[in-house]
């Protein structure tokens, strides 16, 4: 038996990333983003083409199999320019760059991102996904004017997009009013502003496509806990039956895909990402513990059960997403025909089908049915005259054997590296969820998270950004400091166990000293030790995950508290204030930074826990949704601030509760302490 060569490689054979290596074998001859292509170009005085990408984009996916893996359109591609392909999930930093020049061109940004440099990696052109035809007349249109008469044109309109992309996002949007103070009536408008963009019917804002966006729903849970808006806990709860019951979760197996394509939250882009998954396990857990309800115990619950099946690595480790696509066809490892189903289930198919809303012609392409609910268990047991424990039965019935036909298929690809940031959200949601529910089994998997963070992940006194096949590569970003710190912190809330809240301190000076910008008391995105690019970004606004900057003001907030660190306290309130006016107008992109105005609007509570029984008593504790509190604990003694001459009394575990470093009465008891919150 032979094995054929592969008709084509490029210097992509060498990577690490799933998604590189998808286009090491394409007759372009792409470049990683490195020193080697950018010293070609300038060498050569030939432009680059940059294409960034990553391993679960469906649209990356067709533009490759359309052009790039064309050797016609290749030759074109080659003869022209400097051909970089850069996964944006290993290179955060590249993508911010060039997705911001996109933008400042006027074109709406996404992937694939294709962009055109200079050979000095200063932008003139770019955009999204080209089809064939238009891509190639762009190519050569392209590549005919730089080499030609119009170079120095080019060359002159990419200096003044580079200029526009070193600006100040401050100085842009003019929030420089570092003097501004917090009052209610501020945070009511800013919250009234955000209820304008509710939908109300369907849940989630009123745009289409639909995206989870964690931090705004987290943001109105801290919102009611302040303020017991019956409006916002209502359109909450609408959001995360919605998301729960639609395509978007997957009813099966558990996991949430990316984003929904329609405003009702049935057909999703089915890629599964684990920012989102470790971020939604959180706002569920943290919704279950201010409701109860069993609903958003079962999301928690199969979305660990998601993660820990399909995108855990054996050390310990988690994988950074699965693709939309399996045999070349978008979401077909998850939906059934009517025909497909019967034979799985037979004379219960019926009933599977009015409980999940599947049809002889189909909710989607070619016939099949993404699985999706419309009622409680409840409802449905009684509309079919069933015993609501007889449906349950029924419904884990099902999707076992839907678990046992998927196994079957061909599954979608996995992007097995390993991202620094998005395991530190993993972490928090495992963190959250064990807050929630007191299950031993998620504490057991945060703590090997964190010790795997802390064994393959650090860089010296440092971090690094991605680790595959046993090796780390790349110089962690602020994302990733960030939110490694928030997660350390939060491990030391859960187990008193003081070196994680220590580690939080180390990075914390490691992120001081390499990061902060003190003309603009803001932190840049990249390392000062790492690779400068045309220019030195900081993140300001959420995307799909919270800004660097606002998580970074969060953890600086809490570690004041923790350690009774002035310099932080000050700082997080100052980095707050510079961004304070812009919230109230774009809360929609700024709610981690809102969630921060939250927390400062009202002192924040010192929860300081002695005695023998410290750790029953934390559990007691962290069952309650608190999410403006700070809990330290130890069985003996400590030397940590919030713990120093706090002793026990009358041979009992007592509670301080304390704000603005005042302490309440000492207390013997749950009920107690939550009595004088």
């Amino acid at each position: 038996m032979s094995t054929s060569e592969p008709a084509f490689s490029n210097r992509l054979v060498d990577q690490t990333s799933p998604y590189l290596l998808q286009h090491a074998h394409n007759p372009v001859m792409w470049y990683p983003w490195g020193e080697e292509a950018l010293d070609r170009a300038k060498a050569e005085q030939k432009p680059i083409l940059v294409s960034i990408g990553y391993a679960a984009c469906h649209w990356c996916h067709v533009m490759e199999r359309e052009s790039f893996e064309n050797a016609r359109i290749a030759a074109v591609m080659n003869q022209h320019f400097v051909c970089i392909k850069v996964d944006r999930e290993e290179r955060p930093d590249v993508d911010q760059v060039y997705m911001d020049a996109v933008q400042a061109m006027g074109v709406q940004g996404g992937w694939p991102l294709n962009v055109f440099l200079t050979p000095d990696a200063k932008p003139f052109y770019g955009g999204t996904y080209f089809p064939p035809r238009s891509w190639v007349q762009l190519l050569t249109s392209i590549g005919e004017a730089y080499q030609g008469e119009h170079r120095a044109e080019l060359d002159e309109s990419a200096e003044q997009f580079t200029k526009v992309l070193r600006a100040s996002d401050l100085e842009k949007y003019r929030t420089n009013n570092a003097n501004a103070q917090l009052s209610e009536y501020q945070f009511q408008l800013l919250v009234s502003n955000l209820e304008a963009k509710f939908d109300r019917d369907l849940g989630g804002m009123n745009r289409a496509p639909k995206f989870p966006m964690p931090s705004i729903w987290r943001f109105l849970l801290r919102c009611h806990a302040l303020t017991s808006s019956q409006a916002v806990f209502s359109q909450v709860e609408l959001t995360l039956r919605a998301m729960a019951w639609g395509g978007l979760y997957d009813q099966a197996g558990g996991g949430f895909a990316r984003y929904s394509v329609d405003g009702g939250w049935l057909v999703p882009h089915f890629e599964k990402m684990l920012y989102d998954n470790g971020q939604l396990v959180s706002l569920y857990a943290e919704a279950y513990q201010a409701t109860k309800l069993e609903l958003l115990r079962e999301i928690v619950y199969d979305t660990i059960g998601f993660v820990e099946r399909e995108l855990t690595s054996p050390e310990g480790g988690f994988y950074s997403s699965l693709d939309a696509d399996s045999e070349g066809e978008e979401g077909k490892f998850y939906v059934f025909t009517k025909e497909e189903l019967h034979t799985l289930l037979g004379d219960e198919e019926a009933l599977f089908s009015a409980y999940y809303n599947c049809t002889s012609l189909g909710n989607w392409e070619h016939g099949r049915n993404i699985l999706h609910r419309r009622q409680t268990d409840a409802e449905f047991a009684e509309e079919h005259e069933l015993a609501p424990e007889v449906v349950a039965q029924l419904v884990r019935d099902w999707k076992q054997k839907l678990m046992t036909a998927r196994a079957a298929r061909i599954r979608p690809g996995l992007d097995d590296k390993i991202l620094t940031g998005w395991n530190a959200l993993m972490l928090t949601g495992l963190l959250d969820a064990y807050r929630a529910f007191e299950d031993a089994a998620f504490l057991k998997l945060a703590r090997r998270n964190a010790e795997f963070i802390q064994q393959k992940l650090r860089n010296g006194a440092g971090l690094w950004r991605n680790y595959k096949n046993g090796r780390a590569t790349i110089a962690g970003f602020l994302e990733d400091y960030a939110l490694v710190i928030q997660a350390f912190t939060q491990l030391y809330e859960v187990t008193f166990e003081e070196p994680w809240l220590r580690e939080a301190e180390a990075l914390t000076e490691y992120v001081l000293a390499n990061f902060f910008d003190p003309q603009e008391n803001q932190f840049f995105y990249t390392d000062a030790t790492g690779e400068a690019l045309i220019a030195r970004k900081k993140e300001l606004f959420d995307n799909v995950i919270p800004s660097s900057n606002s998580v970074m003001a969060h953890n600086l907030h809490r570690l004041g508290l923790h350690l009774e660190n002035t310099r932080y306290s000050e700082l997080a309130t100052t980095m707050l204030h510079q961004v304070q006016e812009l919230v109230v107008k774009e809360l929609q992109h700024l709610t981690n930074w809102a969630s921060l105005y939250a927390a400062m609007l009202k002192p924040t509570a010192e929860i300081a826990i002695v005695g023998p029984g410290a750790e029953v008593m934390r559990s007691e504790l962290q069952q309650y949704f608190l999410p403006n509190a700070v809990v330290a604990g130890t069985t003996t003694s400590s030397t940590l601030p919030l713990l120093q001459q706090r002793t026990s009394q009358n041979d009992q575990t007592t509670i301080y509760v304390c704000f603005n470093r005042a302490c309440q009465q000492p207390v013997h008891t749950v009920a107690e302490a939550l009595a004088q919150l």
